[in-house]
């Protein structure tokens, strides 16, 4: 081989926002000038380079170039060790590509964000609130949280004391913000308070200075302000329609009950009661039209205790409430994509019987889409219906179907895409259920 490679240290610490360079030898063994590029392999790719890129040598010369490695400083380069590679290649013989190995240590850094939202409430009872953290720094951290009111006249709850959070991401806090007294009228009080959190740190690091946030929180009587004055109209209101009542309304009232009583209205309450009298006073009800209705009982009761007409049963129906069976019926289909469609047979009605399909259920229970088909004897189709519009769907007919004697009741599936259930394994093939119902009679 005619080339030689290797790193002055194999492994290297690297400050998040800072650059650490890393010293790279190549010797050159061979009888001619060789061209040599450079490329970094590794997880620290995107933010590392070897500058010079492009390296030229003599015959036994050697050459330094230097590995850079500038990790950011944010969430993106995770704290830890990562290995990498540095590709040395030669351009008229790149079969002879040697590649020395390496590891960097990206140190960890903390830096948290907060914000209080909203940063003011009202209420009458209480102010509720979000304390969001953020952690923008590449390793977990636990943060603290805790308050201060700016008075005795209010405290403030968290929810949870801490809070762990993982790079790059986020976490909310809730608190609660209580007043010490209760307040059912007057004007609205503001409570100020202050929310801190605070970066938890190793013991033989220096501790972090907290991320403070100022709020409010405004209480509101619990009886409104507008109440009083709504309670003085209402009441303005309600004496004004009483004395309406008895300066107009009452007076007209009494005017025309004395107007109704005239002689003549007298008169013929009397006659009235003169020609109610005698049907009254009438001891056996004979001749009168109660009497005639209890003849005509006593006609329709006598004879030989036959029933009437209206007792009299249709012909043939115990008959036919015997002969008439409830029948149901189930089946299960099963269909692989791109195989065609694939039929069951539900029910088969014998010879000589009629059945009378009056429910049906079908079920898709794992959200399989296609098509299905269910079909009652050779030409009625019942139901076409697109599996992935529904995963039960069920059918009741007041007016039964049908189906004649020797016929069957089928489900056909033609399956396009199959399904998944929810916390289960992917199944291999479409696979729906039908439920049917009614009552099988004789022809």
């Amino acid at each position: 081989m005619s080339l030689t490679a290797s790193l002055d240290e194999s492994s290297v610490t690297a400050e998040p926002g800072e650059e650490t360079a890393l010293a790279l030898r190549v010797l050159n063994s061979g009888r001619t000038v060789e061209e040599y590029r450079f490329e970094v392999v590794g997880a620290c790719a995107a933010w590392s380079a070897v500058e010079p890129s492009v390296l030229s040598l003599y015959p036994g010369d050697s050459g330094t170039v230097s590995l850079m490695l500038r990790p950011p400083r944010d969430s993106t380069v995770p704290a830890g060790g990562t290995p990498f590679g540095i590709r040395v290649v030669p351009t008229s013989e790149e079969s002879g590509t040697v590649v020395p190995e390496g590891r960097v240590t990206v140190l960890p850094f903390t830096e948290t964000t907060a914000e209080l939202v909203p940063r003011s409430s009202h209420g009458s009872r209480s102010g509720q609130h979000r304390l969001a953290v953020d952690n923008r720094g590449n390793t977990p951290v636990s943060v603290r949280l805790g308050a201060q009111p700016g008075t005795e006249l209010a405290r403030v709850v968290f929810a949870a004391s801490e809070l762990r959070i993982e790079p790059g991401r986020a976490e909310f806090g809730k608190l609660r913000v209580r007043p010490a007294k209760r307040m059912w009228r007057g004007t609205p009080v503001t409570h100020p308070f202050q929310v801190f959190a605070t970066p938890r740190v190793a013991e033989d690091q220096e501790p972090l200075e907290p991320v403070l946030l100022d709020g409010s929180y405004q209480q509101e009587p619990i009886l409104p302000r507008w109440l009083p004055r709504a309670l003085v109209v209402a009441a303005v209101v309600l004496i004004a329609l009483v004395g309406l009542w008895y300066a107009l309304l009452r007076p007209a009232v009494k005017s025309a009950a004395r107007e109704a009583v005239t002689p003549d209205a007298v008169r013929s309450a009397v006659e009235a009661d003169k020609s109610a009298s005698p049907d009254a006073e009438d001891p056996d009800g004979g001749g009168g039209p109660a009497g005639a209705g209890s003849a005509g009982g006593d006609s329709a009761g006598s004879g030989d205790g036959a029933p009437g007409p209206s007792a009299s049963p249709s012909p043939g129906s115990s008959a036919d409430a015997a002969a008439t069976a409830p029948t149901s019926a189930q089946v299960r289909v099963s269909d692989a994509v791109g195989g065609g469609a694939n039929t069951g047979t539900a029910l088969r009605v014998p010879a000589g019987q009629t059945f009378e399909l009056t429910d049906i259920v079908v079920q898709n229970p794992q959200g399989d889409a296609g098509t299905v088909v269910v079909s009652a004897g050779r030409e009625t189709r019942v139901l076409s219906l697109g599996l992935e519009n529904f995963r039960d769907s069920d059918y009741h007919f007041v007016t039964p179907i049908l189906v004649p004697g020797g016929s069957t009741v089928t489900m056909t599936i033609d399956c396009r895409r199959v399904g998944r259930p929810v916390g289960a394994p992917a199944p291999s093939r479409c696979s729906e259920s039908l439920f049917l119902g009614g009552n099988m009679r004789p022809e």
